[in-house]
């Protein structure tokens, strides 16, 4: 065989396996999202498809809002879906479709002044108050393996909080404390 016909043949076989890994990739950004949230203070829990056939579902992601909603004045605030593919992707990562016990969603303004005036770890300009955070849990994974997890997404911000039992994730610029 000709180094000519060679050279054709691998660029066709390169052709053909990037062709394949691009739908295997667009395959996996169309695949349904699923995530199931419980509200650790509501005791609220949700399993919903949030995200199918390429597109976010309206009625999950309000189904979420609402479930997540500031548990102290009633305030519904949409949660960005970044964050919900965040933590799909760590329980993915961390090999789980156990429930993701949420300790805190969307904060109001007025409940995010009350606890910073009462906590050094609560910012005073949260990401929770955009609906961009989550504090989480996930029953029978390791905490520090759930930081960790997250951490190796790069993501966004990781904040670790062993004595209180959960680890913040938000997507704002990656940080971590």
């Amino acid at each position: 065989m000709s180094s000519h016909r060679r050279d054709v043949l691998r660029g066709a076989i390169g052709l053909t396996g990037a062709t394949l890994l691009g739908g295997a990739a667009r395959a996996a950004a169309t695949a349904p999202r699923t995530l199931s949230l419980l509200n650790l203070h509501t005791g609220e829990k949700l399993t919903a498809t949030y995200f199918e056939g390429g597109e976010y579902v309206a009625e999950a992601l309000e189904a979420v809002n609402r479930v997540l909603r500031d548990f102290r004045t009633g305030d519904v605030h949409p949660i960005a879906p970044g964050l919900l593919d965040l933590v799909a992707t760590l329980r993915g990562r961390l090999d789980t479709n156990q429930t993701v016990h949420v300790i805190s969603g969307y904060r109001s303004p007025h409940t995010n002044a009350m606890l910073h005036e009462h906590s050094e770890g609560v910012a005073n300009h949260s990401l929770h108050m955009v609906g961009e955070a989550m504090d989480i849990r996930i029953p029978g994974v390791d905490l520090a393996h759930l930081r960790n997890a997250a951490l190796d997404l790069q993501r966004g911000g990781v904040g670790y909080y062993p004595a209180s039992d959960f680890v913040h994730v938000d997507v704002g610029r990656v940080r971590r404390w």
